[in-house]
This record gives structure tokens, C-alpha cells and sequence, in this order.
């Protein structure tokens, strides 16, 4: 008896058995092994609930709760290993360096996150997860901290948001970010968004920072584009009565930083912003623009009218308008 019971215990461990097509199981945290074990088997996936009992009293493992994705006959070995692993249905999706919360809800929304304006509603909704980073952030524009990540299939909104931002605080903390929190996130967005090559982050950081010191206009239109953005009123592409058009975030008739973040800034950005280069430069060109894929710093006006001519020269040259 005790060998017949052996071997129908090895049988039932050991032989494959499950579904040829895809099958979901979701496991809720909390639930029972014997719970986990009704589910597999009411599903399909394993031939007998008592057999996963059975290994796991003798493994004494941990499960982990999510949603499993099985697709062909296993092992109740190798299924209990995946639960154990945490092996769960995951969709990947890359945030790139820069992009506002509006660029991130479409590209959640484009990935199978649900509807684009619930990310954006759960953005300003949860200002509550950076309170005591920036008491005044009216959304958590500037620390969704972009990375590659691997959500669950179902992932909600606040969920999403809740692992961007925790993702942020462990980049700041290995920055040293603790002060002014407020004020380099908001300069590093406008660093991200007006250059991508590494060492000219720290120059536009002084540019800035030299004219913030002068009380002089920042005049970066990515903050413009920002508040015509918040007012549905962008249009793709910026106009000369876009920079006469008033807005909190028009840098060209307020001076000061921008009431807060204009998009998510990387690592990079982030310490350029507290570190910025000491330089007198006041002006620049943005590399963004320019069809040779360098910013053009000067000193003085007429040294950026020289530039901003050679700019233009160059968009010609270059086929552009």
C-alpha cells in the first residue's frame, strides 16, 4: 500500500498534465495554499489540488500572488516553482527620458493600460505619494522616474504611478536630492527637454541658473508648450502668438522658474540640475533644434544672434524651413 501510494504521489507530481491554449489563474494575496490549489485545479492546470498541497507542506515555499499565464501540460513541480518564482503575467513598456505625463499616459493607453485621461486623472490625484518631497505639486509631473518597466497585465493606474514614483525616490536618494526638491526637479525638466547629449546638460543647467541670478526671462519654450498643453491649446508646434499668450508657465512674459515640472527627468538631467556648470553663458541654441545636434551657447546677445543666424543656416542647408 505504501508503494502504491509512492508511486501514485511521484505520478501525480511528475506527469505533465494542463492546458494546450492559453488559461489565466489569478492568485489574490492572502489566499490559502488550499485556495491556490482549488483554483490551479478548477482551471486545469494541475490534475489534483492535493497533489500542490502535498509539495507545497514538503517545499514549504512562499507564494507569490498575481496573475499566471499557462499555455502546456506541466508538472505540478514546475508549476508550483513558477508561483514560488513570482512568475507572473507581466506587460513591459519603456518610458523614455523627458516625457510629460500627457506622452506617458498615451504611451500606457498604446500599451494596453487602460484609457489614457484615467492615468492622467490618477497623476494628479496622487500628489500625495511625493507630499512630503514638493508640498506644492499639483500633479507627480517631474517624478514618474523614466525606466523600462514590467507592470502586471491589470495594472491600475495608482498602481503605475505608485511604482514610477517609488522608482524616482531611490534615483534621488542615490543622487543625495533631499533639498529644494521642488526646484531642481522643475530646472532638470527643462534641462531634459531642451538637450539629449550628456555634457551640455550641466551648460544649460548654468544658463538657466545665471539668468534666474540676473532676473532675466528664461525664455524655453518647452515650459510654453507645457502650459498650452494644460489648456488644451497646443497645437503640435509652437507660434510666435503662443509666446504672447499668458500662461503661468509662459517663460517668455514671467520670469522665475515654472510653477513646477514639465516633464519626467532622468538621472542625468537630475544632477545637472544640482550641479550646474559655472559658466557665463546666458543664451543658447538648443541641440534639439539644430540639424548639426549641438546646443550653441553665448555670452551675449549679439553672440546668440550670430549663432541663431548660423542655426537657421544650417535648417536651410538642411532642407528645413
Amino acid at each position: 500500500m505504501a508503494l502504491l501510494a509512492a508511486g501514485a504521489a511521484v505520478w501525480l507530481l511528475l506527469t505533465p498534465f494542463g492546458p494546450r491554449s492559453e488559461t489565466f489563474v489569478e492568485l489574490m494575496p492572502g489566499s490559502s495554499t488550499a485556495r491556490i490549489g482549488q483554483q490551479l485545479e478548477a482551471a486545469g492546470v494541475v490534475r489534483s489540488r492535493y497533489a500542490f498541497d502535498l509539495l507545497r507542506w514538503f517545499k514549504k515555499g512562499t507564494l507569490r500572488a498575481g496573475e499566471y499565464r499557462f499555455d502546456h501540460p506541466a508538472p505540478v513541480t514546475e508549476v508550483y516553482a513558477r508561483i514560488v518564482r513570482g512568475d507572473v503575467l507581466t506587460r513591459t513598456v519603456t518610458i523614455p527620458e523627458g516625457e510629460s505625463i500627457f506622452e506617458i499616459a498615451t504611451r500606457l493607453e498604446q500599451a494596453g493600460f487602460g484609457a489614457r485621461q484615467e492615468f492622467m486623472d490618477a497623476a494628479v490625484k496622487e500628489t500625495g505619494l511625493v507630499a512630503d518631497l514638493d508640498p506644492q505639486a499639483k500633479s507627480l509631473e517631474g517624478y514618474l522616474f523614466p525606466d523600462t518597466y514590467r507592470f502586471p497585465r491589470k495594472a491600475g493606474p495608482e498602481q503605475i504611478c505608485a511604482t514610477m514614483v517609488r522608482r524616482f525616490r531611490a534615483v534621488a536618494s542615490q543622487l543625495g536630492l533631499k533639498e529644494n526638491v521642488h526646484a531642481v526637479v522643475t530646472m532638470a525638466s527643462l534641462v531634459e527637454r531642451e538637450t539629449a547629449v550628456d555634457e551640455e546638460r550641466p551648460l544649460v543647467a548654468g544658463v538657466f541658473t545665471n539668468r534666474l541670478a540676473k532676473n532675466m526671462p528664461l525664455m524655453t519654450d518647452p515650459a510654453v508648450i507645457y502650459g498650452l498643453e494644460l489648456e488644451g491649446r497646443w497645437r503640435g508646434a509652437i507660434h510666435q502668438s503662443d509666446l504672447s499668450l499668458d500662461t503661468p508657465y509662459n517663460t517668455y512674459l514671467h520670469t522665475g522658474l515654472p510653477p513646477g515640472p514639465v516633464a519626467n527627468p532622468g538621472a542625468r538631467s537630475l544632477r545637472a540640475a544640482m550641479e550646474p556648470a559655472k559658466t557665463d553663458y546666458l543664451y543658447f541654441v538648443a541641440a534639439g533644434a539644430n540639424p548639426q545636434g549641438r546646443s550653441l551657447f553665448a555670452r551675449t546677445l549679439d553672440e546668440q544672434e550670430r549663432n541663431v543666424a548660423g542655426y537657421r543656416q544650417a535648417v536651410k542647408k538642411a532642407g528645413g524651413r
